[in-house]
């Protein structure tokens, strides 16, 4: 039960990750960030961080690591907004 409790935990990690891929890229790309919302990408970014200290006091190395990619790429998201607002 425990691996697949794990594997479920993992796969979701890398679907909710992979998410903020393209657009991390296609705004990397084009530099364009009028129809991003600032406010929800701070939230978002906030959110993932509780995430990460969720999981590390749950011992949740999935939870962890995914939320860690994530939140590296919505923080190039977030970054890049208020850079070219």
């Amino acid at each position: 039960m425990e691996v697949t409790t794990t594997a479920i935990g993992l796969a979701a990690g890398v679907m909710t990750t992979a998410a903020f891929a393209p657009q991390a890229v296609k705004t990397w790309r084009t530099r364009q960030t009028r129809d991003i919302s600032l406010g929800m990408f701070i939230v978002l970014c906030i959110g993932i961080c509780l995430w990460i200290a969720y999981g590390f006091l749950q011992g949740d190395m999935p939870l962890v690591l995914a939320n860690a990619v994530t939140l590296v790429l919505a923080g190039i998201i977030l970054g890049l907004k208020l850079k070219y607002k």
